[in-house]
């Protein structure tokens, strides 16, 4: 929303829909707001007012697009970065881990930093290696499960260990091929610009946020609705989901999108492999319902209260834009 409103009046805008939406989350459900620095500070605190400080889960760091003009280079560093702030209703709330596959994978040495008297030591095939000094050895426990998969190797290598003697051999591991996501999100484009909207969320990032917090099944809900990408991306991973929004652009961008989505639509995350399963051309469909929520003032505008024949005279109007009033016959001769 536009960064000339006062921030009171948009401070406000905000309030009002985040405790409605507070009100409609299942115990363990929860919220994402992404914001950037001109608001970033009082949607912190707004949503500590509004949800509890304790139910605060994360501030993740997503890639901002644009870059500043010329001018600007000499007055402040390029902002990069926007905050994505996770919330959640109670303590019920539980994040699905988000694997990120590693482009390469090497081996590596298995001591870590420092020294630690009770992981001098570990077993692997009835052979004991002795840590290196000024480093350690993980829990045998792990070392074990590492084995079980097929992980470790053993490197001829001489070093000296913790007690001071040489060795010729150590032993290395292989990582697994993915990591678990933290809270920074730079590594997925946050931006698309495949609706004609400026600020228009990428779907592989809503693909990270819905995944992480939501099973096949549940509903997914977008108030401020903008392009339809929510509601996009929750169909495609198997997810009920609500939108709303009010701008004219639903007719001309979100409708259009969403039929193409249940014919399918094979651009943004079809193409990711995991997606393929659950959403391709021989399993795309579904149904869903579109409502208009007029406002009271609209809705007389379009009431005819005149003696009338609802299919010859509505006024120059299409039968589908007024409300005609009949009389209802059963309900006279009832009272009577």
């Amino acid at each position: 929303y536009s960064v000339k409103y006062k921030d009171a009046t948009w401070i406000t805008l905000l309030e009002n829909r985040l405790r409605l939406a507070r009100d409609v989350l299942k115990d363990t459900g929860s919220i994402f707001v992404r914001c950037d620095y001109n608001g970033n500070m009082y949607v912190r605190l707004l949503m500590n007012e509004i949800f509890g400080e304790e139910n605060f889960r994360n501030e993740i760091v997503v890639k901002k697009s644009g870059v500043p003009q010329p001018e600007q280079y000499n007055l402040r560093f390029n902002p990069y970065t926007e905050m994505l702030y996770l919330y959640s209703r109670d303590a019920k709330f539980k994040i699905n881990p988000v694997k990120i596959p590693r482009e390469s994978l090497d081996w590596i040495p298995m001591h870590m930093p420092k020294e630690n008297k009770n992981r001098n030591t570990i077993v692997i095939n009835g052979k004991i290696f002795i840590a290196p000094r000024g480093r350690h050895f993980p829990s045998q426990k792990y070392v074990n499960q590492l084995l079980k998969e097929n992980r470790i190797k053993i490197v001829k290598k001489e070093y000296i260990d913790v007690l001071g003697n040489k060795q010729s051999e150590i032993p290395y591991f292989l990582p697994k091929d993915f990591d678990l996501a933290n809270s920074n999100w730079t590594d997925i484009p946050s931006y698309s610009q495949t609706q004609g909207f400026p600020t228009e969320n990428s779907e592989i990032l809503l693909k990270r946020v819905i995944e992480s917090t939501s099973n096949e099944g549940d509903l997914v809900m977008d108030f401020f609705l903008g392009s339809g990408t929510t509601i996009a991306v929750a169909h495609k991973l198997k997810r009920k989901w609500l939108g709303v929004e009010m701008g004219e652009h639903f007719y001309t961008v979100v409708l259009p999108r969403m039929k193409k989505v249940l014919f399918y639509d094979k651009s943004g995350i079809s193409k990711e492999k995991d997606v393929k399963k659950k959403y391709n051309k021989n399993n795309a469909g579904g149904f869903f319902k579109y409502y208009d929520l007029e406002q009271y003032e609209q809705t007389l505008r379009k009431a005819i209260y005149k003696p009338s024949h609802p299919f010859v005279d509505f006024d120059d109007k299409s039968i589908y834009q007024q409300y005609v009033f009949m009389k209802d016959l059963k309900l006279l001769d009832a009272m009577k």
